[in-house]
Parts: C-alpha cells; sequence; structure tokens
C-alpha cells in the first residue's frame, strides 16, 4: 500500500479550520470541497491519458486527452457524498459508483445497506473518498466491493486518517491488490470509540446535521 499524506500550507490551514469545532455546516461543506479537490491533483497523477491531435490558433500539435474507458469516483454515504463536487471539479467526466456504509457503534464493523456499482469495473481506474479512514473497517469492505467487480488498483481520498487504518489496509491487502491513499493528515490514534483524534468529529454530521 502506498500512504501520500499532503504537505502544503494551504491544505492545512484550510484543514485547521475544518477541525475548528466553530465551524458551521456550510462552511464545512465548502472547505471539504476544497481540500478535496487539492488532494485529487496529486491522487490524479498517474490517470491514464492518450495524445490527442488539435489545431491552436497557431499551428497542430499533439496534446492529451484522458483514455477510455472513463475513471469511477465511489463515494462512501453518507459523508462521502460531500467529497463529491470537489472530486467531479476535477474530474467532471468521470462516472459515479455509489457505496451505502455504515459503522456499528458497539462492534465498529460496516456493514453495507446500498449498492449502486457498474458490474464490471475490470480496466477502470477508480477512485473511493470517504472523509475519515479510522479502523478502515470502511474503506475494506469498499474494496472488496471493488475487487469482486474486477477492479485490481484502488485510490482512496480521505481527509484525516489514522494509523490504525493504515496498518489494517496494508495488511489485509498485501499481495492482494495495489491501494493508495491520499490524505491531508496523518493523526495521532484512534480513541476507545474508534473516533480519529484529534480528527474531526463525525463528518456526516457536521456537513449535514445529526440525523
Amino acid at each position: 500500500m502506498e500512504l501520500h499524506i499532503a504537505d502544503h500550507p494551504l491544505i492545512a490551514h484550510k484543514l485547521t479550520v475544518l477541525r475548528d469545532e466553530r465551524t458551521d455546516p456550510g462552511r464545512f461543506r465548502g472547505l471539504t470541497e476544497e481540500l478535496v479537490a487539492l488532494l485529487a491533483y496529486e491522487a490524479t497523477r498517474n490517470i491514464r491519458v492518450v495524445d490527442k491531435e488539435i489545431s491552436t490558433p497557431v499551428c497542430p500539435m499533439t496534446g492529451t486527452k484522458l483514455s477510455s474507458p472513463r475513471p469511477v469516483v465511489v463515494p462512501i454515504l453518507r459523508a462521502g457524498l460531500g467529497m463529491l463536487d470537489g472530486m467531479l471539479k476535477m474530474l467532471p467526466t468521470a462516472e459515479v459508483g455509489f457505496l451505502g456504509l455504515v459503522r456499528d457503534e458497539e462492534t465498529l464493523e460496516a456493514h453495507a445497506y446500498a449498492n449502486r456499482l457498474p458490474s464490471d469495473l475490470r480496466d477502470r481506474q477508480v477512485f473511493v473518498i470517504d472523509p475519515m479512514l479510522a479502523t478502515g473497517g470502511t474503506l475494506a469492505m469498499a474494496i472488496d466491493f471493488l475487487l469482486e467487480r474486477g477492479v485490481s488498483d484502488v485510490t482512496a481520498i480521505c481527509l484525516v486518517s489514522a494509523p490504525e487504518g493504515v496498518r489494517h489496509i496494508e495488511e489485509r491487502y498485501e499481495g492482494i491488490a495495489n491501494v493508495t491513499v491520499h490524505t491531508a493528515a496523518l493523526d495521532e490514534k484512534l480513541n476507545e470509540k474508534g473516533y480519529i483524534v484529534p480528527g474531526l468529529g463525525d463528518a456526516g454530521d457536521r456537513m449535514y446535521g445529526i440525523v
């Protein structure tokens, strides 16, 4: 597994405001979108492209365009939905699949309640977006769904991550799949409730309110 921790003052600044408990839902959603766009810039560095012949106002030239089939973005509902606009600003032609996963607050295990993924994802580049990589259970379940559909490598974009979750993904998929994680921060640890410390709280609640 490859882990990329963003090292940029703009990302650090925006993440600090995002973490602040005084940040209201509207500002939280806006900052999330901005952070995802910045993280997606690096996460798409190895996106597949092909040559494209065009003519500028001056002369013909060989440019670049994204290759086919188009990449697929998979937000993990519900909090991942708040990251989708930022991702699609960078990849407007991408297709979107949805996974609804919820974590049991007692066992900390993930359970699926919705699956809207293409049945065949062979040869597709897939980007999973979820604000938190905590225990790693939710991301692992998402990766398992994707592997069943023929995906061989997965890129995950998370706002904050915990060492426990990173280790879980690294150990689980060693020799099985290529997983790359891009995150704005690798935080200290998980607390006894499975929340990232210092973290930013429950991202879904902070975006949309408590349900």
